[in-house]
């Protein structure tokens, strides 16, 4: 049996389809339980959602008349609705879902190394979005209670297809697709941004500032809110022409891991090449200097220098898809941290050291709350992030490295690379090292008076 949720609601046995005769209200009921198909839906939740907190006296008798008339209709055809308690379960047997069907897609996708490949995920997981889901049993308020997580995974995948498609240099099929949904969903600022990137490198500049001004009157008019900054920095370089604009920008020294564009190792230690990422350039900003731009760059770079494994960090990653509004919070967290510990380790002159390194210690504190005593390959024992961190897991594992660095004597060598355009942070144990080990840095003056650049 495959029960369709991605649009209108449709119940499939061998294609012929099978809720003739029931009720906008018991089509509706089903819906909800296929939903959440494998788990215990509470009758007061079913009332609740079914009147939208506005139940006749009779609701709790009309919910066992409604399954009464679906068990009827569905049970020859095997779809089996259980009684649990206070409640009803939709048993998932061998029965296909779309809306798992496409869970999975954007999970694998997100989980598949080449870029190529992705997109290709992507594609088939969205195709199964046949238009509003429940389009036909229930109204904008109830899809909104019920839906709003799966609409928000759609978001997601959609605006990291885009993204993928722009790197590859496929601004033309963006730009038929993506600004219709960029207008919908002003709030969505990565949506419009990669959608009047994509109008402009096609030729299409006044569209694309077109769009801007709808989106700011939208945003205004529903919010009471102006574009961020990224959004206006925008407008205003293709008000320019920026020729940045006009091809995909490749970040200077720098890897693609999982699809994503990782900084170099320079320091040789996890900590510091935490803080590198904030770091960056220490002049002019450089394509790429601000390499933690998502929830995935985060969990991937820590995948990738070995503070989780790869099950783990493609576990967090579908987690993320799953919650973006948690991985988002996370994410700031991290930020903070970076900022905080980078301030921490180099100990600015504004007295700001002691500060960040209390700011550093709580979320060091916190990561040893949820931390586990294991036991590794090597016969050592370590401590590392627990369970229970969930999505900040690549948090608290970088913060106790952080503490294993600020905790040990290594801590007083760390140098600043002085590179006009550097500034990554490195260990100078046997203090003979001036320049980060980028190769570029240095070379110039060294060159001028004739000395190699220690490595």
């Amino acid at each position: 049996m495959e029960l369709q949720l991605l649009g209108p609601f449709a119940v499939l046995d061998r294609g012929r389809p099978v809720l003739a005769g029931l009720r906008r209200q018991e089509r509706c009921l089903l819906a909800i339980l296929a939903l959440e198909a494998g788990r215990t839906v509470p009758t007061g939740r079913l009332i609740d959602l079914l009147w939208n907190g506005e139940a006749p006296a009779g609701a709790r008798s009309a919910v066992h008349t409604y399954i009464g008339r679906l068990r009827a209709s569905l049970g020859p055809d095997g779809v089996h609705l259980e009684t649990r308690s206070d409640g009803y379960l939709l048993r998932p047997d061998d029965h296909v879902f779309d809306t798992r069907a496409f869970e999975d897609g954007v999970r694998e996708a997100a989980a598949a190394v080449d870029d190529e490949e992705r997109v290709r995920r992507y594609d088939r997981a969205l195709a199964l979005w046949r238009g509003e889901p429940l389009a036909d049993v229930a109204d904008e308020a109830l899809r909104d209670r019920i839906g709003r997580r799966l609409a928000a995974l759609r978001l997601s995948a959609v605006e990291e297809r885009a993204r993928l498609l722009l790197s590859l240099g496929r601004h033309e099929r963006v730009a038929a697709e993506l600004p219709p949904l960029a207008e919908e969903r002003p709030e969505r600022e990565r949506l419009v941004a990669d959608s009047m990137v994509a109008l402009h490198r096609s030729g299409r500049p006044a569209d694309a500032l077109r769009l801007y001004r709808a989106t700011c009157d939208a945003l205004r008019s529903a919010f009471d809110a102006e574009p961020g900054r990224d959004l206006r920095t925008l407008y205003d370089q293709i008000r320019r022409d920026d020729p940045a604009l006009r091809r995909p920008v490749t970040p200077v020294y720098a890897v693609r891991v999982r699809g994503e564009w990782l900084p170099w190792n320079t320091s040789g230690d996890p900590a510091l090449e935490f803080c590198n990422t904030y770091a960056g350039w220490s002049g002019e900003r450089r394509p790429g200097s601000e390499w933690l731009r998502g929830y995935r760059t985060l969990a991937v770079w820590a995948g990738h220098l070995d503070l989780l494994d790869d099950r783990t960090a493609t576990r967090l990653l579908r987690r993320a898809e799953e919650w973006p509004e948690e991985a988002g919070t996370v994410l700031a967290a991290a930020r903070e941290f970076r900022s905080a510990l980078y301030a921490c380790v180099v100990e600015e002159g504004d007295g700001s050291g002691g500060r960040s390194f209390g700011r550093v210690a709580e979320v060091v504190q916190e990561a040893m709350r949820h931390a586990v005593f294991l036991r590794g390959d090597d016969g050592l024992g370590r401590w590392s992030p627990g369970p229970g961190s969930g999505l900040r897991l690549p948090l608290h594992a970088v913060a106790q490295r952080a503490a294993d660095l600020l905790a040990d004597p290594r801590r007083l060598t760390v140098r600043v690379c002085p590179g006009k355009d550097c500034g990554w942070l490195f260990l100078d144990a046997g203090g003979r090292r001036r320049w980060c080990n980028m190769g570029v840095c240095g070379r110039a003056a060294a060159e001028a008076d004739g000395r190699r650049i220690p490595s």
